[in-house]
């Protein structure tokens, strides 16, 4: 009974380990981009060095099987990276230099509620409200939202109550780095989702 909860307690653990690492990545990130780095640049060696450290493992472990390249599937691979390291990886980063790792990692945490509406408008996902499970998924989907809207309005002091003229003129940058920082995240955010459905289709 426990070696049963332990082996399939495996995948959530790896699960918060990852969020770790992306912690730490984006607190690095944030660090290497204001000290003047391009977020192309960044871009370009992250994948760089994720090919050579995938690579051996991709090639000991597929060196017996060898998949033909069709057009469809060259596509598919296309759209992947178009929407993975292409758009989602630069646009997070403009967004990430605008702001900081807690608002970037705040509203980025929609991404798996817009992957549920995507799932479930494209047919891959069941809603049935009347599984206990179902309900689960919709309560956290609407969660992660009202979450996400109230980081970026709670954050966003573009929102302004006040009318004194210290307080616009000091406010007004600020407003427009996190108005702008707010597209690029939610249109990052929207790319991730639809490079996770693309890769089941």
């Amino acid at each position: 009974m426990g070696l049963r909860m332990s082996e399939s307690a495996k995948p959530y653990f790896a699960m918060v380990c990852l969020q770790f690492g992306y912690a730490g990545m984006n607190l690095v990130t944030k660090a290497v981009l204001d000290r003047g780095m391009s977020h192309y640049v960044l871009v370009s060696y992250r994948n760089a060095f994720a090919t050579a450290a995938i690579a051996p493992f991709s090639f000991l472990s597929e060196r017996k099987v060898r998949s033909k390249i069709t057009f469809p599937i060259f596509m598919h691979i296309f759209v992947l990276a178009l929407l993975g390291p292409v758009i989602d990886q630069n646009l997070y980063y403009i967004g990430l230099k605008l702001t900081s790792p807690t608002f970037s990692s705040a509203v980025s945490n929609i991404v798996p509620a817009i992957t549920f509406i995507l799932a479930t408008l494209f047919r891959m996902e069941k809603v049935e409200m009347r599984k206990v499970r179902c309900q689960v998924k919709v309560v956290g989907t609407l969660v992660t939202l009202v979450g996400s809207i109230l980081v970026i309005l709670y954050k966003g002091p573009f929102i302004n109550f006040s009318r004194s003229h210290l307080s616009t003129t000091t406010s007004l940058p600020l407003a427009g780095n996190y108005l702008k920082a707010t597209a690029f995240l939610l249109v990052a955010s929207l790319s991730w989702a639809s490079f996770f459905i693309l890769q089941i289709v």
